[in-house]
């Protein structure tokens, strides 16, 4: 994973670049900004981003404080999270905003952050669970902005196109990154608990269920790096096997490793949707679709997907409601009509599984529309 990140952010690094010098030109014009007449250029008053960036950045201070009990180790990694965060931010946002969501690359600065932030805490002395739970505080938080830097990018993107006004947009950013940081820690709450309710010794956050591969990988990290726990031999084999990736030409050395740590209900569930685009590929070439043709067939096909994917999620907590209230409430009778699809719900989901990815092949084929009519902008994603 890390030769892979390092590998992926060196082919990257005219991009990053670009990012950077676009994130510290940015800075300059919302310095700016409050002499501007022009509604649509008009950012959030500088003084008030800066405030705010002292104000978090106080937070992490106390944050990290609380992790490390030392003063001089909770600012160096107070510091460590403004710097990387500030630059992959930019980073994120650049390569979202000309490309799309897809292209961010989460996963390689959220173990470069990690890695940072582990040496960081060597070299000032904190180490032992103190010094691991700083660094996972600081990859969190990177980890964290530069998704939400991506997520706003296009936002604001969308917002510049259709003639918004920049400085209500980020209002309504900040307002909704607030609420979701403050209603998120319910249903997080109730998955860690529902799971453990029904595992007791080895339920919750990193279990069967609930395995957050990315989250064990910094872990894993950190406790190698700042614990002193790093199991050197696996970890000089996996050098060896990345630069090897890179040797004989993978396309994304990043993404076969991000193939081997994931669990293989989460690799085959992409595997099946790469199977499902390439039958509609096929199916829009066999009717000689055009271009416009073949651009509608894909943006109906994101949206049903990325449709899926919100009702997926939804679902997932509502069933994890379902499983906490019945551990709190002791099987009462109006839930014992759950049991009876013990023995057939595997059946079911087969039976169901096949409905989706016929909807997901025969629907967006049919959205093709006449070839005379112009092509939809692409949706990225």
């Amino acid at each position: 994973m890390l030769v892979g990140a390092c590998y992926t952010l060196w082919r990257m690094r005219k991009n990053l670049i670009i990012g950077i010098k676009r994130g510290v030109a940015d800075v300059r014009k919302a310095a700016s900004s409050d002499a501007t007449t022009i509604r649509t250029e008009r950012d959030l008053s500088f003084r008030v981003v800066l405030l705010g960036i002292m104000v978090v950045f106080i937070l992490m201070i106390a944050l990290y404080f609380y992790f490390t009990q030392a003063i001089g180790g909770a600012i160096l990694a107070a510091v460590v999270m403004l710097v990387t965060g500030f630059f992959f931010a930019a980073v994120s946002g650049n390569l979202v905003g000309m490309i799309g969501s897809s292209n961010n690359p989460i996963s390689g600065l959220t173990l470069a952050t990690t890695v940072v932030a582990a040496l960081t805490m060597v070299v000032v002395g904190v180490s032992g669970s103190q010094g691991v739970a700083a660094v996972l505080g600081v990859a969190a938080v990177v980890c964290v902005s530069s998704a939400v830097a991506g997520e706003m990018l296009q936002d604001l993107k969308v917002g510049h196109i259709l003639g918004g006004t920049p400085w209500k947009m980020q209002i309504g950013d900040i307002v909704g990154v607030v609420l979701a940081g403050l209603v998120m820690f319910f249903p997080l709450y109730v998955l860690h608990n529902s799971d453990l309710a029904q595992n007791p010794l080895t339920g919750g956050f990193g279990s069967k269920n609930l395995s957050a591969p990315q989250a064990g990988l910094m872990a894993a990290i950190s406790q190698g790096i700042v614990g002193g726990e790093m199991a050197w031999p696996l970890v000089v084999v996996g050098i060896a096997m990345g630069f090897s990736l890179i040797l004989i030409k993978v396309r994304s050395p990043m993404l076969f490793s991000v193939g081997m740590y994931l669990p293989l209900g989460t690799t085959f569930a992409i595997f099946v949707g790469g199977l499902i685009r390439g039958i509609v590929d096929k199916r829009a070439k066999k009717r000689g679709f055009n271009g416009a043709q073949k651009a509608r067939v894909e943006n109906a096909g994101i949206l049903a997907a990325s449709g899926l994917i919100a009702g997926e999620a939804l679902v997932g907590l509502f069933i994890a409601g379902v499983v906490f209230m019945k551990d709190q409430m002791g099987s009462p009778p109006e839930f014992w009509a759950l049991e009876i699809f013990d023995g057939i719900a595997p059946w079911l989901a087969i039976a169901f599984f096949a409905v989706l990815a016929s909807y997901l092949i025969f629907v967006p084929v049919k959205k093709a529309g006449s070839p005379d009519e112009p092509a939809p902008p692409t949706a990225m994603m």
